[in-house]
């Protein structure tokens, strides 16, 4: 070894060497890759991998065995609160929508069945108790996952001829590549890349350190200008302020307050940002309000339609709600107002009381391991909520039931030598 070599501040290694040295079992690594992904629900709604997508649909009941491994231990946290909303959530719509719209109870059930990832804090949980990883190999697993889907990502964007980007479709249809009034947009799932930036963001924060900026704002580009889903920017930005904000001292506090109206201006500014407040048909506001207006006239003047909610037709139906509204009535488009309409007033606290949940959870485990990953868990958590009233949390429950499901086991784990991690 040469003087100059042995002046190097970090040592030269062999990338069998640099794994080696990241404490990591990489074989347990690659398992929550491959499995993770399942219980993000990352495919549950790209019908283009008609594999994936029915290995997602079915992984609620496949996994359902990892839950008896959670009867040789204590019972976790909050497990009362999850049965009793999962039971209420999926049996009260069914028996009511008998009446409301006369189906039958199995066909009636059907239409629960994309609640059943709600599942997943007991199922991931009974996985996490059987493998015992440690905290750094399930964070190793979540990056992982988000750098795949970034490179996904890009390729797809670099590869895929203007051809493939579908110009028209069906109403309620979300083909992964189209081009609309907002451009082309590559409907990826992007619940391991937002982990990522919130992660970074977490990272930065911490130290201020560019590269973890830089980090931040790569991500953060390729949503803005490939995927073009204006809740992404919206729950991104509002989450950066928030941390931003807390993690400030005084003086960079009163310099980003100052600077909020001219970061708005420029946010909004941009053309699909913008469509936020339009009132446009090419924005599908006309089918939100229309919608909106068919639910509130259809639950009427009747407390009990309001409070227990009315049900809702199976996707089993091919018309499906259209053969009572005459319309294009789709329940996920009205977010909070959906909710309402299938679950009643009792469902919408029930389903908002879940991440709230996870939040102490996960403030528990940070108690202990105050790291960087169970932050940027926690971050996603706060940002579903700020976001619920442009995208549904029944839309893909089983992200946040997830991230509930690491907390428990994170709160399991002893802190290394006393101390937060």
């Amino acid at each position: 070894m040469t003087a100059a070599t042995r002046a190097l501040p970090f040592p030269r290694r062999s990338l069998r060497g640099w794994m080696q040295a990241a404490d990591v079992r990489w074989a347990y690594v690659a398992l929550l890759v491959a499995l993770l992904p399942l219980f993000g629900q990352s495919f549950h709604y790209v019908k283009l991998l008609k594999p994936a997508w029915a290995l997602s649909k079915a992984f609620p009941l496949l996994s359902l065995p990892l839950c008896l491994i959670l009867f040789a231990g204590r019972r976790p946290e909050g497990s009362r609160q999850m049965v009793v909303t999962i039971l209420w959530l999926v049996l009260v719509p069914t028996f009511i929508s008998l009446f409301t719209f006369q189906q039958t109870f199995f066909i009636a059930l059907a239409s629960q069945l994309k609640l059943l990832p709600l599942l997943y804090i007991f199922s991931l949980l009974g996985l996490l108790r059987w493998l015992r990883p440690t905290l750094r190999e399930i964070a190793a697993a979540f990056l992982i996952c988000a750098v795949v889907t970034f490179v996904v990502l890009l390729a797809i964007w670099r590869l895929a001829p203007q051809s493939a980007y579908a110009e028209h479709y069906v109403a309620g249809d979300s083909p992964l590549l189209s081009a609309d009034a907002r451009g082309n947009r590559i409907r990826m799932p992007m619940y391991f890349g937002l982990i990522g930036i919130l992660y970074a963001w977490r990272r930065f924060t911490a130290r201020w350190q560019p590269r973890w900026f830089a980090a931040w704002g790569a991500g953060f580009a390729m949503v803005f200008g490939l995927v073009r889903m204006r809740t992404f920017v919206l729950g991104l930005t509002l989450m950066a302020a928030i941390n931003g904000f807390l993690a400030a001292g005084p003086r960079l506090r009163l310099l980003m307050l100052a600077l909020i109206p001219f970061a708005l201006a420029a946010l909004f500014s941009v053309p699909f940002m913008a469509s936020i407040f339009s009132t446009d048909k090419a924005f599908a506001f006309d089918v939100r309000y229309i919608s909106t207006m068919k639910a509130i006239g259809f639950l009427g003047t009747d407390p009990f339609r309001w409070i227990f909610g009315v049900g809702t037709i199976s996707p089993i139906d091919p018309a499906g709600l259209m053969t009572y509204f005459n319309h294009f009535f789709f329940l996920g488009d009205i977010t909070w107002m959906g909710i309402i309409f299938e679950y009643g007033i009792i469902g919408a606290l029930l389903i908002a009381a879940v991440p709230l949940r996870g939040v102490l959870l996960m403030d528990s485990a940070r108690r202990l391991h105050d790291t960087p990953f169970l932050a940027a868990l926690r971050d996603y958590l706060v940002y579903s909520l700020l976001i619920s009233e442009m995208l549904p949390m029944t839309l893909a429950p089983g992200e946040i039931t997830s991230i509930m499901a690491i907390a428990l086991y994170a709160r399991e784990l002893p802190a290394v030598g006393g101390r937060r991690r």
